[in-house]
């Protein structure tokens, strides 16, 4: 018991820091942080994975499936969106988008 306890203490402190530093951002600041957000994403991809195939019991491979398509509909659309993004800002030399 006191091992689950111990996660979901870490899981609410996580919680909890993430949305403090989220939400403290300065709106200028959001697009170049996308490329970090999707490194976190990544990350959570591979932890997702781990779950999914730790042979644990069924539930545990069953959450971490859905988790690594989760992180991955996540990862791939943050891709996108940071291109899209990145490309109204790169006007210079194609004549940019006004």
């Amino acid at each position: 018991m006191d091992f689950a306890f111990a996660e979901l203490t870490i899981f609410v402190l996580a919680g909890f820091v993430g949305f403090q530093v989220i939400t403290r951002v300065p709106p200028l600041l959001h697009t170049p942080l996308m490329s970090a957000t999707n490194m976190i994403s990544a990350i959570s991809l591979v932890g997702s994975i781990v779950v999914a195939g730790g042979n644990h019991d069924t539930l545990s491979t069953v959450l971490g499936t859905i988790a690594v398509t989760c992180a991955t509909i996540n990862l791939v659309g943050g891709y996108i969106i940071t291109d899209r993004m990145l490309k109204m800002f790169d006007g210079g030399a194609k004549g940019g988008h006004r």
